[in-house]
């Protein structure tokens, strides 16, 4: 990852405090999770958190402030007024953040909730769109399904490989990428960012059809949501 990206994250992710009273009404919220503290800046796990820097880097106005457990940007994006947030829960407790501005703002989870996360059964630097389906083994994700009482909301998935053996995954996802590993992630953390735009600006539909092409169909016809 180049300095720059790294020092926006840092900045992304620093202790603000208050609600500004210029604070815009979001009719769009996106999601970027991850592990707060110096101690996890730039891991596997923060894939989330960097997505949502690039897309600070890019709309935000302001300063972040700590919103909803979370720390939060304003951004406009494709006409939406859209709420950039990292829970600052730490990963496995992501779903009390996530509910609580859904609620706050009676959002439907369906239209106006775009999570970003990392995953550890997709090809490094892979990324998925879907439109509901279950964790999946994400800590994060398993609880914000059940804090809101569904699956059904969006959601983009980034490959950050696996280690060769399964009891090495904890320490793994908390390790930052190899040397040669960040070139391919870097363009992954951008093309994740315009599919969140996509979302924002187009719906989930147009963003699965752009950002999934390519992946086989099941036998039966059907596809996963």
């Amino acid at each position: 990852m180049s300095k720059m990206l790294f020092d926006l994250i840092r900045d992304f992710l620093g202790n603000f405090c208050g609600k500004p009273k210029s604070a815009m009404k979001p009719n769009k919220v996106i999601v970027g999770l991850g592990n707060p503290g110096s101690q996890y800046r730039n891991t596997r796990h923060n894939v989330g958190y960097m997505v949502l820097a690039e897309l600070a880097s890019r709309y935000a106005s302001g300063k972040p402030t700590n919103r909803f457990r979370a720390d939060c940007l304003d951004a406009a994006i494709g006409g939406q007024n859209v709420l950039l947030m990292c829970p600052t829960t730490y990963m496995n407790l992501s779903g009390a953040s996530v509910a609580e501005v859904v609620r706050f703002y009676k959002l439907d989870p369906q239209t106006d909730l775009f999570v970003v996360c990392d995953d550890l059964d997709l090809p490094l630097a892979k990324i998925r769109v879907r439109e509901s389906a279950g964790s999946g083994g994400q800590k994060g994700l398993k609880d914000i399904i059940a804090k809101l009482g569904t699956q059904d909301f969006p959601r983009l998935r980034i490959g950050i490989g696996r280690p060769a053996s399964p009891d090495k995954v904890v320490d793994f996802v908390l390790t930052q990428f190899a040397k040669e590993e960040r070139v391919d992630m870097e363009l992954t953390i951008k093309n994740a960012a315009d599919a969140a735009v996509m979302w924002a600006e187009r719906g989930i539909a147009e963003t699965m059809n752009k950002y999934n092409a390519g992946e086989p169909k099941k036998r039966n016809g059907s596809k996963e949501r």
